[in-house]
This record gives C-alpha cells, sequence and structure tokens, in this order.
C-alpha cells in the first residue's frame, strides 16, 4: 500500500529553521574535521612515544627514582591523550593536559638527568615528544597559544640541552640542529590544522546559508500556496454561501444558504492544518481526540496530561476534527501566551450525545473582548471553526489563567 504523500505542514517541520544556528548539524564538517586530526595525531604520536618509551627504558640501567618519577609524569598524561583522541572524547581536556605536563618535565630534565653523561650526540628520550607537545597544544589551546607552543617547546628543549651540556661547543652545534628541525616542524603542524579548521568552517557557514535561504525560499513558497489555496476557498465556498444568502427568498432557500455557509466555514477553518483537508464523516470515538490531543501536546512540546471524563461515544468525524484542531490552537496559545503554566486539558464525553473539551492554563490572561476583527487565531481557528460543525465555543479569561470550553452535540 503506496504511503501518503507528506502534508505541507509535516514538510516543513523536518527543514531546519532559520534561526535555529550552530546545531551540531551545520558544525558537521567541523566536527569531522576535529575528529580527522584527533586520529592522525594518535597515529603519529603512539610512533613517537614508542621511540621515547624505548629509549627510555634502554636507559633505566641507572636510573634512579627521579627517572621513575619523570616516566610516570610524562608518559601518563601521553597515554590518556593517546586513549582520548582514539575514542573521540575528552581530546582538549587530555591534551592540555599533556603539553603543560610535557612543558614542565622539560623544564626539570636538567635536575634529573645523569650530569655525568656529557655526549651531545646521544639525543635524550625526551626529545622525541618534543613535536608531540606541540600537537597536543594544537588540540587543546586557541591559536596564539598553539603558535607559542610551536615557539617556545623546542627553545626550551635547547635550553635545557644547553644546560645538560655545560653550554660546550659541541652542545651548541647539535642542540641548534635540533631546534630549528623541531621549530619548523612544529609551525608548519600548527599551519596546517589551522588551514584545515578554516576550510572545515568555511564549509559550515556555506552550508548554514544555504540552509538559511532554502528555508527562506520554502517559506515563501508555502505562503504562496497558502495563499492562491485561500483565494480559491474564499472564491468557491465563501463567495458561493454569500451569493446564496443574498439571493434566498424562501425557507428553502435560507436553509440551503445556511448549509452552504457551515460548509464554508469548515472547510476555510480547517485549511490551517491541510489545504482543502475537510476530514471525513466516519464516525470517530473519544479515545481518538484524546490521541490527538495528546500528540499535540508532544509536537509543542509541552508539559500537561489530558484527562478523560464520561462515557464512550461515536461522534462525526468532520466533528471531531473540527474539535481536534480548534483545541490544538488553544494549547499553542496556552504555550505561546503563558509558557503552558498549568496547562490541563479534560476530554468530557456524553456517550453519543456529544462531547466537550476543555483547556485551561494559570497564565496572565487577557481580555476576550479586546481581540482585534484580524487576529484569526481565535475568531477563525476555534470560534468559526466549532461554528462551522454547529459546535460552541467560549473562552473565559483574567489574571488567574485562561479556560477554554468546546462543545459538540448531537442535534
Amino acid at each position: 500500500m503506496p504511503a501518503e504523500p507528506l502534508s505541507i505542514r509535516d514538510a516543513w517541520s523536518k527543514i531546519p529553521s532559520p534561526g535555529s544556528t550552530e546545531t551540531a548539524f551545520e558544525r558537521f564538517t567541523g566536527t569531522r574535521m576535529e575528529r580527522i586530526l584527533a586520529i592522525v595525531v594518535a597515529i603519529g604520536s603512539t610512533a613517537l612515544a614508542a621511540q621515547a618509551l624505548i629509549a627510555a627504558v634502554h636507559g633505566l640501567s641507572h636510573a634512579d627514582a627521579a627517572h621513575i618519577v619523570m616516566l610516570v609524569v610524562v608518559f601518563a598524561p601521553l597515554a590518556a591523550m593517546l586513549v582520548a583522541c582514539l575514542v573521540g572524547r575528552g581530546v582538549r581536556a587530555f591534551s592540555g593536559l599533556f603539553a603543560v605536563a610535557y612543558v614542565l618535565a622539560l623544564a626539570a630534565w636538567p635536575t634529573v638527568v645523569d650530569q655525568a653523561d656529557k655526549s651531545a650526540g646521544d639525543q635524550p628520550w625526551i626529545f622525541f615528544l618534543v613535536n608531540v607537545g606541540v600537537v597536543a597544544a594544537m588540540l587543546a589551546f586557541p591559536l596564539r597559544l598553539q603558535f607559542v607552543w610551536a615557539v617556545g617547546v623546542p627553545f626550551v628543549y635547547g635550553y635545557v640541552r644547553l644546560v645538560q651540556g655545560g653550554f660546550s661547543r659541541e652542545f651548541w652545534v647539535t642542540t641548534a640542529f635540533d631546534v630549528s628541525f623541531t621549530l619548523i616542524l612544529g609551525v608548519v603542524i600548527i599551519s596546517l590544522g589551522w588551514m584545515f579548521r578554516s576550510v572545515a568552517a568555511g564549509v559550515d557557514e556555506a552550508r548554514g546559508q544555504a540552509v538559511a535561504s532554502y528555508s527562506t525560499a520554502a517559506a515563501t513558497a508555502a505562503a504562496e500556496e497558502e495563499r492562491v489555496a485561500m483565494s480559491a476557498l474564499m472564491h468557491d465556498s465563501v463567495l458561493a454561501a454569500l451569493i446564496a444568502a443574498e439571493r434566498a427568498d424562501n425557507e428553502r432557500a435560507k436553509e440551503l444558504a445556511v448549509a452552504m455557509a457551515r460548509e464554508a466555514l469548515t472547510r476555510l477553518a480547517n485549511t490551517e492544518a491541510a489545504v482543502a483537508q475537510e476530514g471525513s464523516d466516519e464516525p470517530v470515538g473519544a479515545a481518538q481526540i484524546v490521541v490527538e490531543l495528546r500528540r499535540a501536546l508532544s509536537e509543542l512540546g509541552a508539559d500537561a496530561i489530558v484527562e478523560e471524563r464520561g462515557g464512550v461515544g461515536l461522534i462525526p468525524g468532520r466533528a471531531a476534527r473540527a474539535l481536534v484542531l480548534a483545541a490544538r490552537q488553544a494549547i499553542g496559545n496556552a504555550v505561546a501566551h503563558a509558557n503552558g503554566r498549568g496547562l490541563h486539558i479534560i476530554v468530557e464525553g456524553h456517550g453519543d450525545e456529544g462531547i466537550g473539551v476543555t483547556i485551561s492554563d494559570t497564565g496572565p490572561g487577557f481580555d476576550v473582548g479586546a481581540i482585534g476583527a484580524d487576529r484569526l487565531g481565535i475568531r477563525a481557528s476555534i470560534f468559526a471553526r466549532m461554528a462551522g460543525v454547529a459546535g460552541t465555543a467560549d473562552i473565559r479569561s483574567d489574571e488567574h489563567g485562561t479556560t477554554v470550553t468546546l462543545v459538540w452535540e448531537r442535534s
């Protein structure tokens, strides 16, 4: 059985609104780019960490407690950062932790290293992690701090290395090569990260603008379609009813004019929900009305209870639909103007003889008599809609709240 086509309102509800910017969807490319950068950093850092760990373990033959503490201070945050990058959670926090811990460990290196080792050719294991500290800063810090780490960490390493070598000429030469290499590589890494993030941000911004433009175009098209449908409805139904009323000169003609007017009001009221969708005359039970009202509450984001009272009966489908749509309008007004405060809905059935729906809230209320003639939200969507199915609508409002009573009785 083919699926029913979506109505305009259903399709419109699936389009992101122009004001809902900065959503997760609109940052899709940026989020993906951050995930890619984290995975690449995890892979590269794991290789360098393995080299550093092998070199550190190789030198444990003369290690003391200070060396053990240094290993824990460096490799524990590094391991946490690698795991965070792989699982995609806590990347910024653990990367920042390692970036700071590594700089502190690097600054304390002269107090831990064996000063008797004066060989400039043997690079310490902590050197392998200089650029790992830089990429950790890239994941954790703003752009300015990233460049500070890219430039500062190599120079901190160079100074520490010179202190270890007693500022000898041999250490100056090898350290200059190490510092220049790590400095260039660090700046390149930060620049690439900045470039990739800028491209991703540009794509997200273009997507956001496209969605906003499409939403505006869809709204314009929907409004135009509704205007055309309303014009056709006015011409075909309302105008015909007015002509029939003007020409009625006997009881039979008057009854026909009243029937045409009632039909026109029903069609006009139901146009808001779906263009020219009047509903069926198949009998509908009170339980179905309760289900529809609960669905309306869910769609409007309102928190309220639909209370059922009275006997279960059946009413014409057209009357049930008008009742539900009028109640939906009253619920929407309570949500919009009273923030849904104290919202309570009662559905009271009278068997097959009729049904009543009461929507009340404890908002600030309003002056019912001051409602302008152009305010169709109440006049057309509630009063006219109920009148179109020979029902009644009553609205009472004061500073203590508003109560809307909708009643349909079998004539």
